[in-house]
């Protein structure tokens, strides 16, 4: 792609972004929402491949569906209260809808099915550019309208963790399982938004840094179902003996960064006398915890097959930086320790 055309795509997307961050009027966000889709749809479909272009359809189809739901329901609360500022929703219909359409633009379950289809479709950077900055906008707008109906909110975080674990457990291509493995992590996100929104930010962040080192480390292996990770180790034998702890990370296991917000949001849940759902959730990190396993398990303790179909690719040296990956990595493995410091900061 031509680097003038890419700068003015990537500018588009930050501003789409901002605007939707700065905004207080529905009008304006709506705004920045669609500027954020229109910048990345020539990004997703640059290659030119059918399936990057089917997957570049259907992610525009229901990213439309969701700004027209945000409009209808915005202009829907203006007509029955009079008020277009984002902050001063008090009419539980437009909430709901609203709710429901940002649930659809970032693929939370059960409207969920657009995003591992849309995910294999494309590239790895343009798949990670979608499964984290296109978040931002419209959780920012989640967390400003501060929706009121709880029962919908927990509806949707437990089908969330619980789709995005059944779901990756059958997978073989590595981009649906990081599709269902950020469902999963968005569930746990919206669970606990009503409780305590700094908690969700904190988890949104986490997320983004482990999500990001993992997709750096497949794109520099080139990897794009199970099977291809097993000739990482011929490739780069130190990153592939740190990703099982990147992998684990994101499962949530302790004493690495992904167990930080599982355990304040499973704290701030029992605290709310919300026992059950906590375990629902707990559970639900099991399955998610099976698929990250078994990505470990073929990364790091299986050989690579030497049939015809399986034969080792040709290893260039990748002209892939490798400093954004060491820092996320670093990141996503050791930030555990710093909990206290970053609930002082998040709180209220």
């Amino acid at each position: 792609m031509n680097p003038y055309i890419l700068a003015i795509l990537l500018f588009g997307l930050g501003l789409g972004t901002t605007i939707t961050f700065a905004s207080s009027h529905w009008l304006l966000a709506w705004m920045g929402l669609e500027m954020n889709t229109l910048a990345i749809i020539p990004l997703m479909a640059q290659h030119h491949h059918p399936r990057a272009v089917e997957a570049t359809t259907k992610y525009f189809l229901t990213q439309a569906t969701a700004a027209a739901m945000l409009l209808f329901a915005s202009v829907t609360n203006a007509w029955l209260s009079g008020q277009w500022d984002i902050q001063q929703m008090t009419h539980p219909l437009p909430i709901t809808i609203i709710t429901l359409a940002l649930a659809l633009k970032i693929g939370l379950a059960p409207v969920h099915a657009w995003l591992p289809e849309v995910l294999q479709g494309l590239d790895l950077t343009v798949g990670l550019i979608l499964s984290t900055w296109q978040k931002l906008a419209p959780f920012a707008l989640i967390l400003q309208i501060n929706p009121t109906n709880s029962t919908i909110l927990i509806i949707l975080g437990l089908a969330s963790t619980l789709i995005g674990g059944w779901g990756g457990l059958n997978q073989t291509q590595l981009r649906k399982i990081l599709a269902y493995s950020s469902i999963a992590h968005l569930g746990w996100m919206i669970l606990v938004l009503q409780f305590s929104p700094s908690l969700t930010l904190l988890t949104l962040l986490t997320y983004f840094v482990m999500t990001f080192s993992t997709f750096l480390v497949f794109k520099l292996n080139k990897a794009m179902t199970i099977n291809t990770l097993a000739t990482s180790w011929t490739k780069a034998p130190l990153l592939t003996s740190l990703t099982p702890l990147i992998l684990l990370s994101l499962g949530g296991l302790p004493p690495l960064t992904g167990f930080m917000p599982k355990w304040l949001i499973l704290q701030e849940l029992a605290k709310q006398d919300l026992a059950l759902t906590a375990t629902v959730a707990a559970l639900s990190a099991l399955l998610s915890l099976y698929f990250y396993l078994r990505l470990s398990y073929a990364m790091t303790l299986t050989m690579s097959p030497n049939n015809l179909s399986g034969t080792t690719p040709w290893r260039l040296s990748s002209t892939q930086l490798t400093l954004p990956l060491a820092i996320s990595t670093t990141m996503a493995i050791c930030l555990l320790p710093l909990t206290p410091a970053a609930t002082a900061l998040l709180a209220p």
